[in-house]
């Protein structure tokens, strides 16, 4: 039987030296190759397409104000980079950016949507649908009638959700709130669009609801007892226990179930 005899040492570390070169060369070829294509003008991203509903920005002035700030071609652009450049924009709530094969970009931007002031007058913040506080240009807020919303940092969708609930109490009077804070103890304050003050208390949603609530049920008729209309109203407290004390232009008074109490 014929045995092949082993190779010399020197044919081996030739084969092994042959390989490793080989692979070197490769590897210098494809990081040659990569490097080239990462670097090649032709592969700058050329085209950016901007998309969405967009009533406070222009797709052509957004672009030309982000492209700048876009660093890298079509294949090192960071993506996550170019999402938040868009979203510094004024207005815009969240952008969503995908690579467009050969050259481009495809942006799908969602604006926010403005539901109320929040803040002092003085300031520059509103909030949208989701609650959420954003800055912006409160000239360029086309909607009429918003409300004002303030309390703590981090209350804004809280507030915006009693906003929703108070609303409706109030309608049956033909007024409105106008504005509405959660003060530092929790307590509630909402001004009516006829400038009345009302000091609604603290509690659950449930029962500052329903204590509001009894107070409009009531409203009209004890304005009547002094020959005033509901719309006379000026300033009500809310959180006596059993009634409320108001004050009717011309006229201060508390509910007789509230005075009884008072004088115990």
């Amino acid at each position: 039987m014929n045995q092949s005899l082993p190779a010399p040492l020197d044919v081996k570390l030739m084969n092994r030296t042959a390989s490793v070169l080989f692979l070197c060369c490769v590897l210098l070829l494809l990081a040659a190759g990569t490097r080239w294509m990462l670097l090649y003008p032709g592969f700058s991203v050329a085209r950016i397409v901007v998309q969405g509903e967009l009533v406070h920005n222009n797709a052509v002035t957004l672009r030309a104000n982000v492209a700048p700030q876009l660093v890298g071609n079509f294949f090192t652009i960071d993506l996550r980079a170019a999402r938040a450049a868009f979203e510094q924009a004024p207005w815009v709530r969240k952008a969503l950016v995908r690579r467009e094969f050969p050259r481009g970009l495809r942006v799908v931007l969602q604006e926010h949507d403005a539901v109320a002031y929040w803040g002092p007058e003085t300031g520059a913040a509103l909030v949208n649908r989701e609650g959420e506080v954003f800055e912006a240009n409160v000239g360029d807020v086309e909607q009429e009638g918003l409300p004002r919303l303030m309390g703590p940092q981090g209350s804004s969708a809280e507030v915006l959700r009693m906003h929703g609930l108070l609303q409706p109490v109030f309608e049956p009077l033909g007024m409105a709130v106008e504005a509405l804070e959660l003060t530092g103890r929790g307590g509630w304050r909402a001004t009516l669009d006829s400038n009345a003050v009302l000091e609604l208390g603290g509690g659950t949603p449930q029962e500052v609801v329903e204590r509001t609530q009894r107070f409009t049920r009531t409203l009209t008729q004890v304005a009547a007892q002094y020959r005033r209309r509901a719309d006379a109203l000026e300033s009500a407290d809310l959180r006596h226990a059993g009634g409320y004390a108001l004050r009717l232009r011309g006229v201060t008074t508390v509910t007789a179930e509230a005075a009884a109490k008072t004088k115990k």
